[in-house]
């Protein structure tokens, strides 16, 4: 570690959340993870997952082995200014179509399910009233 380290903001942490570009923040301390992506075994998907925020609940409710606490330190690469980050982050829904009932499969099933057995009485009836007349 160095002895004075960098402050970034956390506008600038954020920003590097790619799969070749990975930053957290972890405990007020920033991690280029980017290296350990590949070897991550929870995969990458877990570290981009916390990016763009304080990734220290998630990094302490999984239960990090002493092992890993200590490898953290070859990825440090400076402190997080605590006043660029935000207090609570907005959540944002993720944007979903406009659900229509109309066009689901389930109400494709459900009138087949009603008007199947209805067309199978009406043909049943034609033959039957049908094959009557031929016999009269």
């Amino acid at each position: 570690m160095a002895s004075d380290p960098k402050v970034h903001s956390f506008e600038d942490v954020a920003a590097h959340n790619k799969p070749k570009d990975c930053w957290l923040i972890i405990s007020g301390k920033v991690y280029d993870v980017t290296a350990f992506m590949e070897d991550h075994p929870g995969g990458d998907e877990v570290l981009l997952s916390a990016t763009g925020k304080d990734a220290t609940d998630d990094f302490e409710d999984v239960g990090h082995s002493d092992s890993a606490r200590d490898m953290m330190a070859k990825y440090y690469i400076g402190e997080i200014d605590s006043t660029t980050v935000p207090l609570k982050r907005a959540y944002v829904p993720p944007k979903q179509a406009n659900y229509n009932p109309d066009k689901t499969p389930e109400f494709v099933i459900k009138i087949l399910q009603f008007l199947l057995p209805l067309l199978i009485l009406a043909l049943a009836f034609v033959v039957r009233r049908y094959t009557k007349e031929k016999a009269d």
